[in-house]
């Protein structure tokens, strides 16, 4: 049988809103995942801490606060002095299409922008981590 695709979802910074972290982490497991949701107010060390000790195949942080250029870069950067560069990180939240381009170059597998479905971010983990 094969292992689950495992995710955790994320909420760094001081956004307080994570409704729609908890939708995504409901579709997540409704797919058949295994999603580990760490909860409000986490730090980038947290969150690669939870990541590397739940062998989690992927990352899924959510930001509403405009910290995302700050948060994504220090989630990065720790995955790689961990030697853990393996973790696909993608996210989702307000995140202006002119920082895109410089997300995609530190590394961020996917951004999903307000409208994304949850059908639409389910294909995009299926097709990117595997079958579950």
């Amino acid at each position: 049988m094969a292992r689950k695709i495992r995710v955790v979802i994320a909420k760094p910074g001081l956004d307080g809103h994570d409704r729609g972290a908890k939708i995504i982490a409901r579709a997540l497991r409704d797919a058949g995942m295994e999603v580990i949701y760490t909860g409000l107010h986490q730090t980038p060390e947290q969150i690669v801490e939870t990541a590397i000790q739940e062998d989690a195949d992927a990352i899924g942080l959510s930001v509403l606060s405009g910290a995302h250029m700050t948060l994504f870069a220090r989630v990065m950067e720790l995955l790689r002095e961990r030697d853990a560069t393996d973790i696909v990180v993608f996210g989702g939240g307000i995140v202006p299409a002119a920082d895109m381009p410089e997300l995609t170059e530190m590394g961020v597998a996917r951004i999903f922008t307000p409208g994304a479905t949850t059908g639409e971010i389910v294909a995009w983990v299926r097709e990117n981590l595997g079958t579950s």
